[in-house]
């Protein structure tokens, strides 16, 4: 069975790729924006999960 928390670094491995190979030219930036919007995608969807858990379903 497939996570939630799996396929939310798959998406944002997936969409920081893109991005970061269609805005930048030389490949050591487009690795350092891939980072660093991945890591920002992650964080912001824990941060988001985290506030709204206490919200009833």
């Amino acid at each position: 069975m497939t996570s939630h928390f799996f396929l939310l670094l798959l998406f944002a491995g997936l969409v920081s790729l893109i991005f970061a190979v269609l805005t930048k030219d030389e490949p050591a930036e487009q690795v350092k924006l891939g980072g660093i919007l991945f890591g920002s995608f992650v964080a912001t969807a824990v941060v988001l999960a985290w506030i709204f858990s206490p919200l009833p379903l």
